[in-house]
């Protein structure tokens, strides 16, 4: 969920708008979870069941990113993956809350499948998404016979994938949610994974989502907070995965102000924080945050795709159509040869 909060704190001239087009040429390093979570959550039939093979294996997070990482390398985009490693354990209620609600979400999903209420379903459908580990390795599979790049986080993605923008071997980080800000990535974009043509949620109502760009040092401007620690601290009263919620009776505003007037999370919490619970120690918050666990054992470079691989992968084990991925390998290899007219070979395929 990340810290969701502080894009209400964000006005349109921080989160600036721009074509997909717009980023080519540009290296990215992707939140593979929250990408993969994307495509099973939107990637439905029309009761909100997910797609499946004849065998009952769930198939919207291959076909999201399959046809996704298409589109972006058509338009020059270069996505890098970053996946999840083994979650702090200051996480660990954020994650079990999680379960819980996908749970309940499941069983509506079953009651209203059972009442024939479409709609209803395919809202609980989408609460209900599960990212197993079998799903995520046959996603490393797919990305690996594409010839993309992925990287294997020792924590969590979205640290590993803001200390690749840092050491600038990525231009930016690429997730729905703005903990790489935290974490300390100097550009976010987000949407990449559902721009395009999208319905409204519960509505007959249908909008135009395109990428935005979140710089960090604007929005340190815009907050008029001094260093990345202070926007830390603001997102600990907010809420954080590591203290889900925030502090009770604390918005947006408010949250700002506390950090204006008390510029320290450490005088704050002698001060007007005083006597606040919290269900993890907010100092060990930020620090994971400031000095998450990543390495610097990863390459971003790309290989050329296993184009056999990907067949048998797709269309003979789970029942994906031949010429639709025929197709689909066809625009592939045309987006790389188009990429490689602007880089060397040796600087594009590793």
């Amino acid at each position: 969920m990340g810290v969701t909060e502080l894009g209400k704190l964000l006005p349109r001239e921080v989160r600036k708008e721009l074509e997909l087009a717009g980023l080519a040429g540009r290296t990215i390093a992707m939140d593979a979870y929250n990408a993969l979570y994307q495509f099973l959550a939107s990637i439905r039939q029309p009761d909100g069941t997910p797609l499946m093979d004849r065998h009952g294996n769930v198939t919207s997070h291959l076909n999201g990113l399959l046809y996704r990482t298409v589109n972006l390398l058509e338009n020059g985009v270069r996505p890098v993956y970053v996946f999840d490693g083994k979650p702090p354990e200051a996480k660990t209620a954020e994650i079990l809350q999680r379960k819980k609600q996908k749970e309940k979400a499941l069983a509506e999903l079953e009651r209203a499948l059972q009442e024939g209420r479409r709609e209803l379903a395919r809202k609980y459908a989408q609460r209900a998404v599960y990212l197993t580990d079998e799903m995520v390795e046959e996603a490393k599979k797919l990305l690996t016979y594409m010839g993309v790049p992925w990287v294997q986080a020792p924590g969590e993605g979205e640290a590993q994938a803001a200390y690749m923008a840092i050491r600038g071997d990525v231009w930016a980080t690429g997730s729905q949610d703005y903990d790489s800000l935290l974490f300390g990535s100097p550009r976010l974009v987000r949407n990449l994974t559902i721009t395009g043509r999208r319905k409204l949620p519960n509505r007959d109502e249908y909008v135009e989502v395109k990428p935005e760009l979140i710089e960090l040092d604007a929005v340190l401007r815009h907050l008029k907070l001094r260093s990345r620690e202070q926007l830390v601290y603001l997102a600990i009263l907010l809420g954080t995965d590591y203290n889900p919620g925030g502090i009770t009776g604390v918005g947006p505003q408010r949250a700002l102000r506390i950090v204006h007037e008390v510029p320290s999370l450490e005088e704050a919490l002698n001060t007007v924080l005083k006597g606040v619970k919290w269900p993890v120690d907010p100092l060990n918050i930020r620090d994971l945050f400031l000095n998450p666990t990543v390495t610097d054992q990863y390459s971003v470079e790309f290989s050329q795709p296993r184009e056999e691989e990907i067949v048998r992968l797709l269309v003979d084990q789970h029942d994906f159509s031949r010429e639709r991925v025929e197709r689909a390998i066809e625009r592939l290899r045309a987006a790389y040869t188009r990429i490689r007219k602007g880089a060397t070979l040796d600087s594009f395929f590793g």
